[in-house]
């Protein structure tokens, strides 16, 4: 059974409210997930360019990303335009899962302090930082709203992959038993002392960035039709774990 088909599928939005993050103070409205017009204006300039612009990509590696919510508006920009071609997501996150890595090389008594240290942010949500938000308004034309806010890209793509991502979304983020945690809340869990061992955390890592390595190389000429949809599933556990999941099933509902 597909996991969009399952009680945590199907109530993610009743339950969104247990995990009291910063990111639903901010956005009140999350649980009704719907990308503004001064979002999309900003992310269809973003993916256009600026993705790739040392400052931009810079202070997404502070960030880890963006934060919840402009994290899946990118993604669902992307794929708007650009159905099932996410090069610029997949370098981008190749090289935040690179800051990953090391954040878990913790041991002694005080790991869970250090990796509290590793995983925080070092920076903000620069899309939040300037102001756009759920009732943001912008220049672009109507078509370019009208295509920047359709989902069915993504849902296909998300559909596609669905049985390799599955694996990787965060328990908390679902209100379920699953022991997996994305980024925010391991962070939330080793504030807490929730945290017996790091070794699970650490190997689901890993492996979403071997994956997520292949997969941002199949989009060079000669490595081309290389990637498997374990792959390029990869990159939709990386967008998760860095920023959490909640908007996707929002998106994906």
């Amino acid at each position: 059974m597909s996991l969009l088909q399952t009680p945590v599928g199907r109530n993610v939005e009743e339950h969104a409210h247990a995990a009291s993050t910063e990111t639903m103070a901010q956005h009140p409205n999350l649980s009704t997930f719907q990308i503004s017009p001064g979002e999309i204006h900003y992310l269809y300039w973003y993916i256009q360019g600026s993705i790739m612009e040392p400052e931009t990509r810079q202070a997404l590696r502070k960030a880890w990303g963006f934060c919840e919510r402009h994290a899946w508006a990118a993604m669902l920009v992307e794929s708007a335009f650009r159905p099932s071609f996410f090069h610029g997501p997949s370098v981008l996150y190749e090289d935040i899962m690179t800051r990953a890595l090391p954040a878990f090389d913790v041991s002694g008594p005080l790991q869970t302090v250090r990796l509290r240290i590793n995983l925080r942010d070092k920076g903000p949500c620069f899309m939040c930082e300037m102001g756009y938000g759920p009732e943001s308004r912008g220049k672009a034309n109507k078509d370019i709203i009208e295509i920047g806010e359709d989902p069915v890209p993504l849902r296909t793509f998300a559909h596609k992959t669905e049985e390799h991502w599955a694996k990787t979304v965060c328990g908390s983020c679902t209100n379920s038993n699953s022991p997996e945690r994305c980024r925010p809340h391991l962070l939330e869990d080793a504030c807490r002392g929730l945290i017996d061992s790091i070794a699970p955390h650490r190997e689901m890592v890993k492996n979403i960035y071997r994956h997520l390595v292949v997969y941002a190389r199949s989009f060079v000429w000669e490595y081309n039709g290389t990637a498997t949809d374990e792959d390029k599933a990869s990159l939709i556990s990386a967008v998760g774990w860095c920023s959490g999941w909640r908007p996707l099933f929002q998106i994906l509902s």
